[in-house]
Parts: structure tokens; sequence; C-alpha cells
């Protein structure tokens, strides 16, 4: 099924059908003229293009310059699904803007708001999400980094964060600290942070598989003040969850966008690529991974626009639904490219082939912004708590 066909879905309206339409021709027609060599010249062209084009408007609300009063997460996943058919960078391009914001739309003040929302949505600054640290990853509750009073105004923040997506070319930060109104997830708050902040420097830049750019930030004794701070002191832990319940379908939706690409690179090559003087796709075996590949696209779409559907239906957390949409859409993506390598033979693995790319840009959407094996538990909690629930209510 394309993606015409999955908008015919009732979870759509036809202002998504819209601005599905007129981002897939834009994309077609512009993103192959942007720069691709330099990663950090590349993302930056993206978020430029993007935003003059329009099209970083639902990462911020219609208050500040934005499409919908709040997020419209269908709208995100559409939007990240097209960009992930097209290139893999421009959709982390859009989604780091959404991510990297996401904390302040949801609990930053109207001055923060108006400081930072503007601009993030022209495309004319970039955002980043800086909670991971070298000994913190999926336990957000082993964060070490402190953000320590200094007077009534300000605080001051030690320690490092790594893997930080737009690490190095981001004009601001959501950071989470340690401030220690509780024991380990409870005492956690978030802060906006400057990139240009006294004291704070790149410590690293870090190459991966998929080039992106990432890097490990050094807070030394970086002073900013209290009014910086998103949501309550000791929040951080829920910033950090509210944001992610609204992103995490998006990652299903971009690992949907890359599956659907690989598929029709993999159902070209079936329908023209000669083997014993047949078409590929005359072989049963090819059939069947066809077929295996179909039915992965299909369920990842179906579970990733139930999870965006609830939410934008007035669903106050979608942490199961969003948990199963990442889960199963990235194991799905990377089940259907690892096909369309193997019906690709030795140009399957040659740089420069669409399906070699795919491999690559598929593997780290396993893991990030929670891993497959912490999407499992996070899945089984939320059954088991819902049991629990309905016992205590008598059902």
């Amino acid at each position: 099924m394309s993606l015409a066909e999955t908008l015919r879905w009732p979870f759509f309206h036809n202002g998504h059908r819209e601005f599905a339409e007129r981002l897939n021709r834009w994309a077609a027609d512009n993103l192959h003229k942007l720069p691709h060599d330099d990663v950090d010249e590349a993302c930056r062209a993206r978020v430029k293009a993007l935003g003059e084009a329009g099209f970083l408007a639902p990462t911020v609300p219609a208050e500040f310059g934005g499409t919908y009063p709040q997020f419209d997460v269908r709208t995100l996943c559409l939007a990240r699904e097209i960009l992930g058919f097209h290139d893999g960078l421009s959709d982390f391009a859009f989604a780091m803007q959404g991510l990297g914001t996401g904390s302040i739309t949801l609990f930053g003040s109207q001055e923060l708001k108006q400081r930072y929302l503007p601009n993030v949505g022209k495309g004319k600054a970039i955002a980043a999400f800086a909670l991971s640290e070298p000994e913190a990853g999926s336990d957000v509750a082993a964060m070490a980094m402190t953000a320590t009073p200094d007077g009534n105004t300000h605080v001051r923040l030690d320690g490092r964060k790594t893997w930080i997506s737009n690490g190095g070319i981001a004009d601001h930060y959501v950071v989470f600290a340690r401030t220690g109104e509780a024991p380990g997830a409870r005492g956690l708050s978030a802060f906006m942070v400057d990139a240009d902040a006294s004291g704070l420097s790149i410590e690293e830049r870090i190459e991966v598989i998929a080039p992106h750019p990432l890097a490990t930030l050094k807070f030394d004794n970086v002073r900013i003040p209290v009014t910086n701070r998103l949501g309550a002191p000791g929040e951080g832990f829920k910033v950090a969850m509210a944001t992610l319940d609204i992103f995490r379908s998006t990652v299903g939706a971009a690992a949907l966008g890359f599956a659907r690409r690989a598929l029709h690179e993999m159902t070209e090559r079936a329908a023209t690529r000669k083997l014993f003087g047949a078409p590929l796709g005359d072989l049963q075996m090819t059939q069947g991974a066809l077929a295996d590949s179909i039915t992965d696209v299909d369920t990842s779409a179906l579970l990733v626009y139930r999870s965006a559907w609830t939410k934008d239906n007035g669903a106050a957390r979608v942490t199961s639904e969003a948990a199963m949409a990442k889960m199963h859409a990235t194991e799905a993506a990377q089940r259907v490219i690892d096909r369309a390598v193997q019906l690709f033979g030795g140009q399957g693995v040659t740089k420069g082939v669409k399906v070699e790319e795919l491999y690559r840009e598929i593997r780290a959407l396993r893991i990030y912004e929670g891993a497959t094996e912490v999407q499992k538990v996070v899945i089984a909690r939320e059954a088991l708590k819902n049991h629990a629930a309905g016992k205590a209510a008598g059902k």
C-alpha cells in the first residue's frame, strides 16, 4: 500500500492530505539540489530550506508562527515519513526542530516560547535536545549532570552530555540536569541553554555510519537564569517523557518512510532485473520477500498512525501506543531494508546505491529515543499497570 492509499484511511483529514501532497512534491523537486558532502553544511541547508518553504511550521504552535494551536502528531509523522522516503538527513533536520523545542512548547514560559519558537519554525535557528550522558542513556535516573543554585536567580550547570543530535551546530539546547528535589528520576530539572553560553564547549564530534551532526557537550560552570527552567523544579523527567510521548511515534514514521523507499526500490528491481532469462520477480523466493515487506510496511503504518491519531484526539498519554509504533516500525524497517539489500546483491552494499544508504540510516532508529529492548519493557509495564488498575476497580 502506498502513502496515497494510506492517506485514505479515516485517521486523516483533508488538511493532512494536502500537506502530504505538497511536501512530497517539494521534496522530490528540491532535496537533491541541497549540499550532501559536508554534514554540518548539509544539515544547516536543510533546516533553512524547510523553514523557507514553510514545512517547519508544524514543529511550533500557531501562536508562534506554526500550523496548529498545538502539536498535530499526524502531521509530524507524515512529514517524517515523506522526508525519510526521500532523504534521511532531511528527516533528521525536521525531527530535531520539533524534538529540540517540544519541551519549550509543552512546559516553557511565555517569554521562553517567544524567544525561541518563531526562529525554529522559520528555519532561522537550529534546536537540540540534550538528555543522554556517558553513563545515563536508557536509564535516565542515572543522570550525573548537576544544576547548582547560584543565589536566587541563577543556576550553574556542570557535567557532560553525549550522543547529542545537532551537537556543534545547534543555536540552543534543552538540557536536563540533577537538581536534587528527590532521589533518582524525580530529582531532575530541564533548562534552556544557548550554544554560546560561557563554559559550554564541544568536547568531541561523533562520527557514525550514517553521517549526522552528533557531539559530546561539556558544561563547566555554565551560569544561566532560573527563568530558563522548563516546568517546575524536579519536573525534568516529566518534561522529557511528555516530549518523547509526542515524538516517539514520529521515529516510527521515519522508519516507515525508509521501509517504503526500500520496498519501492525492491519492487523496481524485481520487475526489471533478469535472472536465468526471466524477471527476478518471477521467483517465488523474491515474491515471498516482497509479500513479507509489504505486510511489514502496512502494519507499521497502522501502528504509527493509530498512535498519532490517538494523541491528536485528546489522549493525555500514548505511552504504550507510541512504544509499539516505534518498536515495530523500526524493527520492521530493518527487515525490509535487509531484504532489499539482499535482492540487489553486490549493488546493495555499494556506496551511492539507495538501499545501501538506507541500510546505514535505519540502524540508529532501533536505538535512539528508547532502544527496542526498552520499548518492550515500557509496553509490558503499561499492560501490567492497567491490569492492576482494573483489578483494583473490580473489573
